[in-house]
């Protein structure tokens, strides 16, 4: 009897790990913002001429669809 429920619990244990490694890495994206000064205009980076930005990791929230809440019968 030790030895199934032994046996059982080493299964279980070995199961987790697989699970948890799909879960780890939250999904996300990176988002990018110009660059403004004190006067609004943005700030202009002087090797490449371009806008400086600031860049963001950000996480990705997923939207899970529920059922409908039944109305009441009168």
């Amino acid at each position: 009897m030790k030895t199934i429920i032994f046996v059982a619990g080493l299964a279980l244990a070995m199961s987790f790990p697989a699970y948890a490694a799909e879960d780890a890495k939250p999904k996300t994206k990176k988002v990018c913002v110009d660059q403004q000064g004190k006067d609004g205009k943005p700030v202009m980076d002087t090797k490449t001429n371009k806008p400086k930005q600031n860049c963001k990791e950000v996480k990705v929230r997923e939207k899970h669809e529920g059922t409908a809440v039944p109305e009441k019968k009168k």
